[in-house]
């Protein structure tokens, strides 16, 4: 019986560790660029994403810390911008996600003249371009943003078309609300080239630094999904400033996720390149039933047309 406990102890820890996951692909327009792989070497990986170790939680102590601004403890970019145009969606499709219910922000901080990839993006300069939480429903009981992750992995935002060209980082995150008063939070941070004619960036007002933008005292953080309270309330207060509207003002409204996908990709952008000037560098999707991931895994972790990448433990990805 011991042996028994100690067996399903195991499994249920795996099966937590399992339903972790981080963004895999960030796609815009026709061009998929290929996310940090967090259990691969870090020889030889670029990425428009920052480096990151695992798909291990952040939990409150490390509010605190540099690890929330982009899931490490600083690291600077590898050389890789992403192109996009002010208007334009980016769609983010996660590598796994399980967890229910959960919550998620998008940020961005316009970088230096010196551009995004030696900057670590300290500093009182993210602002909000979109969050979502409770959708419908009672806290306990109803639909929530992150139910979409769980069910397509993917997820799609605009960038504010009035915003002004430069080098930006993007933030994405996550905050899974499963556990009582203690939330975990996935934040991934990439590197983007605006372009386009506008002039905006929002006022100060609506700017926050990571670490310093939650606090374990916030509702939307000590938060209870188990409780009475939760099991009557048809609002969640989503941490974090309001959403920067693309003015001089901000918006406390969620707005509703972009369901319209940009057009399939046809190029996966694997490694360094000059953006936007310099052509991408290219991998071959993996045929359906063929290995796209793992801990130790370095080839091609997009599938072909008609599958997706399926975890099936730490060492093996399956496209299915």
């Amino acid at each position: 019986m011991k042996f028994s406990t100690v067996a399903t102890a195991a499994a249920s820890l795996l099966a937590t560790a399992s339903a972790h996951g981080g963004v895999g692909v960030y796609t815009i327009g026709t061009t998929a660029y290929q996310g940090w792989q967090p259990y691969n070497s870090a020889s030889g990986q670029s990425s428009i994403q920052r480096q990151y170790a695992s798909f291990n939680p952040l939990m409150i102590p490390d509010l605190t810390t540099v690890n929330i601004r982009c899931n490490n403890a600083g690291i600077l970019g590898t050389g890789l911008n992403a192109a996009v145009a002010a208007g334009a969606t980016i769609k983010t499709k996660w590598t796994q996600w399980t967890h229910r219910p959960a919550a998620i922000m998008i940020y961005m901080a316009k970088c230096p003249s010196a551009g995004c990839n030696n900057w670590d993006g300290a500093g009182k300069v993210w602002f909000k371009i979109a969050h979502q939480g409770l959708v419908s429903g009672t806290q306990n009981a109803g639909k929530w943003a992150g139910d979409q992750i769980t069910d397509t992995l993917e997820w799609v935002v605009t960038i504010p078309a009035s915003l002004a060209a430069g080098e930006y980082l993007i933030r994405h995150e996550l905050l899974a609300l499963h556990q009582a008063n203690n939330p975990q939070f996935y934040p991934e941070c990439a590197q983007l080239t605006v372009s386009g004619s506008g002039t905006a960036s929002p006022p100060s007002s609506a700017l926050v630094s990571f670490p310093g933008a939650y606090s374990a005292s916030d509702p939307g953080v000590n938060f209870n999904i188990d409780s009475d309270a939760a099991k009557t309330a048809t609002t969640y207060p989503i941490p974090g400033p309001a959403v920067w509207n693309g003015s001089g003002s901000t918006s406390p409204t969620d707005p509703e996720p972009s369901v319209a996908p940009p057009a399939a990709p046809t190029t996966l952008v694997t490694s360094a390149v000059a953006a936007p000037t310099t052509p991408p560098v290219t991998c071959t999707p993996v045929a359906k039933f063929g290995q796209c991931g793992g801990k130790t895994y370095s080839g091609c972790t997009v599938c072909a047309t008609g599958s997706t990448c399926k975890a099936n433990g730490d060492y093996y990805s399956q496209c299915v």
